[in-house]
């Protein structure tokens, strides 16, 4: 709503510190306030290094389609030689390679696609170098990885945090399981560890090396 605010914030900190200052933004607030080529002009002009802009305005939230145009049209931009880097919608290894070769841009930012499903970045890197998709993880390596994001929240965060934060993520893990609803539930209403990692032990010891073929 205030890009000169906007602006005048990005200034004061590359004039306060050493290190390269980024930032990530929308195309506006509202589809009557998209100006995203100046901003990204002048957010340049002060001293930004790299800019990743989201496709969708703040009114939009997550609704409807991630719009890539604006965000090609500052990469093409001729006043523009910082990267800008899209988001929005990077829900595939095709997906990505579009942003690069129909759109130009110089990366993808990724965000809900890797919420419980961090082999995505992985999918992303090999699709560029061969062309073809990745082998799905197996219920083992997801129950693995699993049991070590909650592990790490825990160290990090103390286990009430550890616990609650890590909830989010376990319908992505572990989607495509039938009749998952009964795990899930012990998952994301105790409180206490324990419970979380006995839960993933069942899953485990009941589908053990089965894979997901419908994921990703």
């Amino acid at each position: 709503k205030d890009i000169d605010l906007m602006v005048s914030l990005t200034e004061a900190m590359v004039k306060h510190t050493n290190l390269p200052i980024t930032v990530k933004t929308r195309l506006g607030w509202d589809h009557d306030s998209i100006r995203i080529v100046e901003v990204a002009e002048r957010l340049q002009d002060v001293g930004c290094k790299a800019i990743s802009i989201h496709g969708r305005t703040r009114a939009q939230m997550y609704k409807g389609d991630a719009d890539w145009k604006p965000i090609a049209a500052v990469k093409n931009n001729p006043r523009m030689h910082i990267p800008v880097f899209g988001n929005g919608d990077v829900t595939t290894p095709e997906r990505a390679m579009e942003m690069r070769d129909k759109y130009g841009l110089d990366g993808a930012m990724i965000g809900r696609a890797a919420i419980g499903y961090p082999w995505f970045f992985n999918e992303v890197k090999h699709f560029f170098k061969t062309g073809e998709h990745l082998a799905k993880p197996t219920i083992t390596e997801r129950i693995a990885v699993a049991r070590r994001h909650l592990q790490m929240a825990i160290d990090w965060k103390g286990e009430h945090l550890g616990v609650v934060e890590t909830r989010r993520h376990y319908t992505n893990y572990f989607k495509g399981i039938p009749h998952f609803k009964e795990y899930r539930l012990k998952m994301v209403t105790s409180d206490d560890p324990k419970d979380v990692f006995s839960a993933f032990d069942e899953v485990e010891a009941k589908f053990g090396n089965a894979t997901q073929p419908e994921i990703g």
